[in-house]
């Protein structure tokens, strides 16, 4: 049911005509790594023209915001997300989280113009590509690392995966699997011994030892989740500044 649910809801958003790229756990379930995802996650870049758009399908959906920030470019560019719940019928308490911008990752031009397009039962679905996308869930959650893991398992398991240089050195760089990392190094040995200096993980993965693999892949986890954490530090003090500011002028006299 959630899924007709979404489906619905990224028919309105993809008729606005505006640019906008799925990310989150929708487009984890598009590349097969995930099972389900109960909201809808929207990258976009907030001009007018983008927001119009957006404001229009999110209007014909009777979605109303449910936290703050509001949707405006600003706290958009700052990192934070614009949150919205669906009234409409049909669609009726699905979440849409907006963003505009994403750790770890390029800017929306760059992550546009490398996204995957998806014909979902006729329907034009832009997604964000799987190497941004592997990134973008480097975060502090935990529930989020086993996606990052299948992503990128998904990717190389792939039968009409194609053998480019770009590729080869995604799954060399990000596989966290060991036995499929020790295979990729295998695979490709010339690109892999390149690359080796710059990941302990895959050095040990040439040399075949699993339990040098294991400790280096915990201590990528935790830099990023470390990462992670120091980006959204200043930015949650700004969303309690936010959420103060909206309790004063709610409770002034008006």
């Amino acid at each position: 049911m959630t899924q007709k649910l979404i489906h619905r809801a990224l028919s309105s958003i993809a008729k606005s005509g505006a640019r906008i790229l799925l990310i989150g756990g929708q487009a984890c379930v598009f590349y097969g790594a995930a099972e389900l995802s109960r909201d809808i996650d929207l990258l976009i870049y907030p001009d007018s023209e983008t927001l119009d758009l957006l404001r229009a399908a999110l209007q014909e959906l009777q979605a109303v915001p449910i936290a703050v920030p509001d949707l405006s470019p600003e706290v958009l560019l700052r990192g934070h997300a614009a949150h919205f719940r669906c009234k409409r019928e049909d669609v009726a308490e699905l979440r849409i989280d907006v963003m505009a911008v994403l750790r770890n990752c390029d800017g929306f031009e760059k992550l546009w113009q490398r996204r995957t397009v998806l014909d979902v039962d006729g329907m034009v679905v832009n997604v964000l590509a799987t190497e941004d996308l592997v990134q973008a869930k480097k975060t502090q959650r935990d529930k989020d690392w086993p996606t990052v893991r299948r992503l990128v398992e998904e990717s190389y398991l792939r039968k009409e995966a194609v053998l480019s240089p770009s590729n080869i050195s995604f799954w060399l760089r990000e596989l966290r699997t060991p036995e499929l990392l020790i295979e990729a190094a295998k695979r490709f040995p010339e690109e892999a011994a390149d690359l080796s200096a710059s990941r302990p993980a895959l050095r040990a993965a040439i040399e075949e030892n699993k339990a040098s693999m294991t400790k280096y892949l915990a201590e990528e986890l935790a830099l990023e989740t470390e990462r992670d954490i120091a980006y959204w530090e200043p930015l949650k003090k700004e969303l309690e500044a936010f959420r103060a500011a909206k309790r004063i002028d709610r409770n002034s006299p008006s």
